[in-house]
């Protein structure tokens, strides 16, 4: 099934009816939206403690006004998301975060998978209940150095069919193959601890990236250009089996029509510095 491009969800009243429509018929989606976009909605929302949880008391201690909000912004963005795929209310979610920062649910939804990036105003979330899944972001304007990096990012074929390219496509690529290297330490919960230089991908005759030595196809990958200026990739490794939902469904109103019957759910250095990241998720303004 093809990765289709994340969704976009400008604030928390959604729309979130195609983020449901592809959890039921995929097991999995993808939100991107800005920061700008939810500030004034998750700042004044008289839930926000609840919804930031156990962020709470870093959201208060933190130094950098601009850090706050986007740290702020996209805990309430993956609350929602994740939310909307288990078909519950937000605040009953509980965000927790592996050593290294990796997101998970605790207790309700905890068998949804999670994952975050944000990079200047983007933000981006991934969750699936039908196997990992792993998601990054970058500007797509974002000059990288290939001579810098090549070792660090890219294995011998790699480098060398990069090398063959003019620079601006070089540039382009090396951009994309970041993206999904991140996106896939990510869904294996590996982050830093796997070399980039040890992951190789190549392209098939369509252009979609596909993971070496994957010969049963288990994985799926895309890059996508969101916001018409940043690369948004996402990793998904599709589970024998989905999962079953992680969540009860909020009681609908006394008057409200009845649901409609369910469906069956069939290492590197970072390119823009030198200081490396949490893996888990890119920051955005004000990095923290």
């Amino acid at each position: 099934m093809p990765v289709l491009p994340p969704c976009h969800v400008p604030g928390p009243d959604g729309p979130w009816e195609e983020v449901q429509e592809r959890i039921e018929r995929t097991g999995r989606a993808v939100v991107h939206a800005t920061w700008g976009q939810w500030l004034t909605a998750a700042l004044l929302d008289p839930g926000l403690r609840d919804l930031l949880g156990r962020d709470w008391p870093r959201y208060r201690q933190h130094p950098a006004p601009a850090g706050r909000l986007s740290l702020a912004v996209s805990r309430v963005v993956l609350k929602h998301t994740a939310a909307a795929a288990l078909q519950v209310r937000a605040g009953r979610l509980d965000l927790a975060h592996l050593p290294g920062g990796r997101p998970v649910l605790r207790g309700l939804g905890a068998d949804l998978q999670v994952s975050l990036a944000h990079t200047d105003e983007l933000i981006v979330v991934g969750v699936s209940r039908a196997g990992p899944i792993g998601v990054d972001a970058e500007p797509a304007g974002r000059r990288v150095s290939f001579e810098a990096l090549r070792e660090h990012v890219c294995t011998a074929e790699e480098a060398e069919l990069l090398a063959a390219l003019p620079e601006q496509e070089r540039t382009d690529r090396l951009l994309r193959l970041w993206t999904l290297k991140e996106a896939y330490t990510k869904a294996l919960g590996h982050g830093m601890r796997r070399r980039f230089s040890a992951v190789g991908f190549g392209w098939d005759a369509a252009g979609r990236p596909r993971l070496a030595g994957d010969t049963a196809g288990q994985w799926a990958f895309a890059t996508h250009l969101v916001e018409g200026r940043y690369l948004v990739s996402q990793a998904h490794r599709q589970d024998p089996a989905p999962a079953a939902p992680g969540g009860t469904p909020d009681p609908a109103p006394a008057d409200a029509p009845p649901p409609p019957p369910p469906v069956p759910r069939p290492l590197a250095q970072p390119p823009q510095s030198t200081r490396v990241n949490a893996p888990w998720e890119r920051r955005g303004p004000g990095r923290q």
